[in-house]
């Protein structure tokens, strides 16, 4: 036999990272280990048949038919990804070094979670008629005739998406109430000193916001809440939050969290299972610049995991790099632009910077002095120096910071 024949029949031993999970974090691993000189296989599993999309502009100009889409412009050909669109996974093998899916095994040498996060639906609401969630780009397409008509919307939920959707309704033309369970808008995001500031908004945009309003049972065409309150509602929009969808790794013997569902990450975005990291909204690592795990759905986190990830890959047996970033996200609502940075869970002192009455304003939280968090209503020069002295560890004089006409970085000691 011939030497070419014998290497036509040899097995093939090209290194090969299996990704599943083809939204922006998954998307992004793929392309970063390219930049990182990556030039073993990459597998993209896309449990949607849309070619990988960005998720911001589905609850702004998507959903409101200003733009058809947000697909990534990214040659997945031309990089060398093979993209599999339509194939959801099912489970992972480590012991075979298999991602199962509905179409057969894929074998990996290195695998990716990031198979991000599903909304979290009212019980009794699936399959109904009229009630709607906001994650997919489906789910887009679906509520912009419901958006178009001006129909009566009832928004469970008064999150961050639960008041993105109601600023695009309204926008839209639609009579909008939002009913939230928590005191306040933002419960889970922002304490009651800050998340109160914003209450207000909503009568001035024209949606009514109800508060310690609790879904008792939804029903096509209505929303009874637990005191006995009926509202009609053309369509019901719930927006109550997402939990990692990480049902799929059941059996694998990588660790969940038990609180949170995430994946427990290293520092390195390690699983605890070889050769297995994970990013993105499913996972969840442990912050040394604050002390704690963080799990952060948010699409910055999706964006800069990847690169580390990446690189650790890319570096094979030699030391990894760790993942430790300042969290950032940003959000616009009823006519404001607003931005966060950082981490406010062990903050010890709360500076206001502007009136938080007016049209710009924010608030940093500091811990032993030093700046941790900060948010921003209208003020981005405020976000993006705080971001700087965050990352710094900078201690700032109270005074100075307090002073809204001085720039923020003027307050670094």
């Amino acid at each position: 036999m011939s030497e070419q024949s014998k290497s036509s029949q040899a097995p093939d031993r090209t290194p090969h990272v299996v990704i599943a999970g083809a939204g922006i974090a998954g998307v992004q691993t793929a392309v970063a280990l390219r930049e990182q000189g990556w030039r073993g296989a990459i597998t993209l599993l896309g449990d949607e048949p849309h070619q990988p999309y960005d998720r911001p502009p589905l609850s702004k100009a998507v959903l409101l038919g200003k733009a058809e889409g947000s697909t990534f412009d990214i040659d997945f050909a031309g990089l060398g990804i093979e993209l599999h669109l339509s194939r959801p996974v099912t489970a992972l093998v480590p012991d075979a070094h298999v991602i199962e899916t509905a179409d057969g095994p894929v074998p990996y040498d290195y695998a990716v979670i990031a198979t991000g996060a599903a909304p979290i639906v009212l019980p009794g609401s699936e399959g109904l008629p009229g009630i709607h969630l906001l994650r997919t780009l489906d789910d887009a397409e679906r509520l912009r005739p419901v958006l178009a008509a001006q129909h009566e919307i009832v928004v469970v939920g008064a999150g961050w998406i639960g008041a993105e959707f109601a600023t695009a309704a309204r926008e839209a033309g639609c009579a909008v109430t939002v009913v939230e369970a928590a005191d306040r808008p933002l419960a889970g995001a922002l304490p009651a000193e800050v998340a109160a500031h914003m209450t207000g908004w909503y009568a001035d945009a024209g949606a009514e916001l109800r508060t310690h309003a609790r879904v008792a049972s939804v029903t096509a065409g209505a929303v009874t809440l637990a005191d006995g309150t009926t509202l009609p509602a053309d369509a019901v929009v719930i927006g109550i939050g997402a939990r990692p969808a990480t049902g799929w790794l059941a059996g694998s013997g990588i660790e969940i969290s038990p609180q949170d569902g995430s994946v427990l990450a290293d520092e390195q975005l390690r699983t605890s299972v070889a050769d297995v990291y994970a990013v993105g909204d499913c996972a969840s690592f442990p912050s040394a610049r604050y002390g704690a795990r963080l799990l952060i759905h948010h699409w910055d986190n999706a964006l800069q995991g990847p690169r580390t990830v990446a690189e650790n890959i890319a570096r094979g047996e030699a030391e990894g790099v760790a993942y430790d970033p300042v969290p950032y996200f940003w959000s616009e609502q009823f006519g404001r632009f607003v931005q966060y940075a950082g981490h406010h869970g062990d903050a010890d002192e709360l500076v206001w910077r502007g009136d938080p009455t007016g049209a710009a304003w924010s608030v940093i939280w500091l811990r032993d002095g030093r700046l941790v968090a900060l948010l921003a209503v209208g003020r981005p020069r405020d976000l993006a120096q705080g971001r700087k002295l965050i990352e710094r560890g900078m201690a700032l004089d109270r005074e100075r910071a307090a002073n809204a006409s001085l720039p923020l970085k003027a307050a670094a000691l």
